[in-house]
């Protein structure tokens, strides 16, 4: 069964956590990729505030593997800003081996957020789950 960003958007939170929970974290990406917020999964809702998180807000991330880091691209410009470490550890979800992305000590604005990335579907579609203090924020795919 493929995944793509569509098929995302119409699966339920519960199935959302067991694809998550039932992937590898995979290799820590390397270059840019398109990110998509996953907010009210499975409702008609998804797509249209995907779209304008999109367009106003969130664009995605460029990592950087041998730096151990990422950047946002944020704002309707898209412009690099706020950074995180970028490193494998234990999920928050499940315990198991997850891409932890680390905002706590490389940013003011979010120093509260922690995502996680596991690979979803090869070669370069990856599901995220974001945190603020531990409290589940939402879903997001990313696409390189």
């Amino acid at each position: 069964m493929r995944y793509d960003v569509q098929r995302l958007f119409k699966m339920s939170q519960r199935e959302l956590d067991a694809l998550f929970s039932a992937s590898e974290a995979g290799p820590v990406p390397k270059g840019q990729a398109e990110g998509t917020a996953i907010i009210a999964p499975g409702t008609v809702f998804s797509r249209e505030i995907a779209s304008f998180i999109k367009t106003f807000a969130w664009k995605g991330k460029i990592f950087d593997p041998n730096a151990g880091r990422l950047t946002n691209r944020v704002g309707p410009l898209g412009f690099n800003t706020v950074s995180a470490k970028v490193y494998k550890g234990p999920s928050w979800v499940d315990g198991r081996e997850c891409i932890v992305l680390d905002y706590s000590r490389t940013s003011i604005i979010a120093h509260a957020i922690r995502d996680e990335i596991r690979l979803i579907e090869p070669p370069g579609l990856y599901l995220g789950k974001s945190f603020w203090n531990k409290a589940r924020l939402m879903d997001f795919a990313l696409q390189f």
